[in-house]
């Protein structure tokens, strides 16, 4: 199936909470093109000949090392995929970009550098760059010739980027912006050839600039020591009447905010592509490992206690993955439609990415969770061995955390799913009050027990359903009780987002599934079944758990009890064997001795 196939059924941002999908709407690992799986099997080669072999190099900073893999990647053409080919760039679309995040997000700190450069690095400029700033820095930074860094984190201002301190003031002789202030946490700092630097024209006006290595007044301070991704560099950045020539300035003055959020929509979707290949390298690393470590005379692989982890780290895995190519497919759709209307590339992706922000929001908290779960089992399955530097998983342990601060802390990310769903309901483009006012309804009505609709995952399509209910259900009661002081309830948001979190994922890996049992059968598919309804069964309880949680917080007495009520009538879920199912799965892992969904 080619990936320019159109979906049958479109949805915005948001809407796949309250309108339906079928398995022919979804875009899955299962649909690559043949040229897509040789891109992946690309980045494995580079993986496997030129980072694997220098994982210890690179831990240890050995200065030009970082730079010349980079510029490696760069003339394997890993560095252009989807960069418009009137600059260098490959052309390709955007589940292609995605394959490549993932694929090389098993690279431990390389897969750092390799993000921020093709990331926030560059985009930035292939956005909002004038023509002339566009020619000069795109070929190089895409070939791999230069390097790019991005500088808005400040020591007191992270998730609070727009109260950065540093400022720009135009020279007397309008020739410069002298800018004078200092960036934290800035990743390929130390080697970087061009960065994107944010800070306030007039002491107010926050506003992007393009600062290039060896600019009179920029500096930079020391490697710092950190927990995990240590041969990532990091160093602060410092600007001391940096004189930045005014055809540096990047977009509009004032209107910074637009190039540092837009890019964070398309930064959250490939760091969880990057968790998803990391977790996949992790759970490999773990399997080989139970085989091979004897404990009373036989494999640990054989204990239903290691079989149980091995199979939650696959389903997690997989389920995360079905959501990731879900939406990369959405956002390419609709890339492709903003095109044909006649936008501008840099146009159409932003606009779609912002389009899919709340998906976007969602993944980012579900891929980096999913990656520390993984590598903090893959730990424990090595027992003592995991927590040695001379295996691999002690090193995708102290990598993986840092993914639930970047790219907007999970915390950040849970309250802007709620925030920027609501916010779509008010200004009408998104329909939550007809569906939330159906959802009160039926709670006022007598269950209908009459006989089932019968017909091949009906069951499942039901929880579904009803696990969207039960979100309207919370949110609608929420907003409804607090009205304005609903921000003040940072908690509850949270809560109503693991709902939603949880119940996007079970939608996704059902039509995955559902796709596949209608491509070759449902004996076919058995072990993908196993995962699918594993998920589900668990989905009703997390969802469950989190909504009682949310109800608990902002209501009490009659109404109370009515809520919740809804709520476990909306979350049953058919009693359901997981030990078997989680058991078959791992079996089949053990069996072809890696990840082989």
């Amino acid at each position: 199936m080619s990936t320019t196939t159109e979906s049958k059924n479109v949805l915005k941002g948001g809407e796949w909470l309250v309108k339906e999908s079928t398995a022919a709407d979804i875009f899955t690992m299962e649909d690559l093109s043949e040229e897509q799986k040789m891109v992946w099997d690309m980045c494995n080669q580079f993986l496997q000949a030129e980072i694997y072999p220098n994982l210890d190099r690179i831990d240890n900073l050995e200065p030009g090392l970082m730079k010349s893999l980079l510029t490696k990647a760069g003339e394997q053409g890993l560095l252009a995929t989807s960069f418009p080919e009137e600059y260098g760039g490959l052309g390709k679309d955007f589940v292609t970009s995605t394959i490549v995040n993932e694929a090389l997000g098993a690279g431990h700190s390389f897969s750092v550098a390799v993000a921020a450069h093709t990331g926030i690095g560059t985009l930035p400029i292939l956005y909002f760059g004038t023509p002339e700033q566009k020619q000069k820095y795109i070929p190089k930074l895409i070939s791999g010739e230069w390097a790019g860094a991005y500088g808005l984190t400040e020591p007191n201002s992270g998730s609070d980027a727009l109260s950065a301190k540093t400022t720009a003031t135009l020279s007397a002789d309008g020739k410069y912006y002298l800018l004078n202030g200092q960036k934290c946490w800035i990743t390929n700092g130390g080697f970087a050839d061009v960065y994107t630097v944010f800070a306030k024209i007039d002491g107010d006006k926050f506003t992007g600039f393009i600062v290039e290595r060896g600019t009179e007044g920029f500096t930079q301070g020391p490697e710092e020591h950190k927990m995990g991704i240590k041969g990532s560099s990091t160093v602060q950045l410092y600007f001391q009447d940096c004189k930045v020539p005014v055809e540096n300035l990047l977009g509009e003055i004032g209107k910074g905010h637009r190039i540092a959020f837009n890019i964070l929509n398309i930064g959250r979707l490939k760091l969880a592509a990057a968790a998803v290949g990391g977790s996949r390298y992790a759970l490999t690393s773990s399997i080989v490992y139970a085989k091979t470590r004897e404990q009373f005379k036989q494999p640990i692989a054989n204990f239903g206690a290691i079989k149980h982890k091995l199979a939650e780290m696959a389903i997690r895995i997989f389920v995360c993955e079905s959501a990731l190519y879900r939406t990369a497919k959405w956002i390419g759709d609709k890339e492709h439609e903003l095109l044909e209307e006649g936008k501008h590339f840099n146009e159409a992706l932003l606009g779609a990415a912002e389009e899919y922000a709340i998906e976007c929001a969602m993944l980012k908290v579900n891929g980096s969770e999913v990656l520390d779960y993984v590598v903090d089992e893959g730990v424990q399955i090595h027992g003592g061995n995991g927590f040695s530097a001379e295996y691999d998983i002690s090193r995708a342990y102290r990598d993986s955390r840092i993914n639930r601060i970047y790219e907007g802390t999970n915390e950040i990310n849970r309250l802007l799913t709620l925030d920027m769903t609501l916010k779509r309901a008010m200004q009408g483009r998104l329909d939550l009050m007809g569906p939330a006012m159906a959802v009160s309804k039926e709670l006022m009505s007598i269950p209908d027990f009459g006989a089932e609709e019968e017909g091949t995952f009906t069951k499942e399509l039901k929880l579904i359903r009803n696990l969207k209910k039960a979100i309207l259900l919370a949110a609608g009661a929420a907003v409804q009780k607090l009205m304005m002081k609903i921000d003040n309830e940072q908690e509850v948001l949270m809560n109503i987002a693991d709902m939603a979190i949880v119940t996007y994922n079970a939608e996704s890996v059902l039509l995955r599934v559902m796709k596949m049992a209608e491509q070759k059968g449902e004996a076919a598919v058995a072990d993908y079944l196993d995962i699918m309804r594993t998920y589900l069964y668990d989905a009703a309880d997390m969802v469950n758990k989190s909504g009682k949680d949310a109800i608990n917080g902002f209501s009490e007495g009659d109404e109370q009890r009515m809520i919740l009520m809804g709520l476990k009538r909306f979350t049953k879920a058919e009693p359901f064997n997981s030990k078997a199912a989680r058991r078959r799965i791992a079996d089949k892992m053990i069996s072809e001795g890696k990840y082989s969904f």
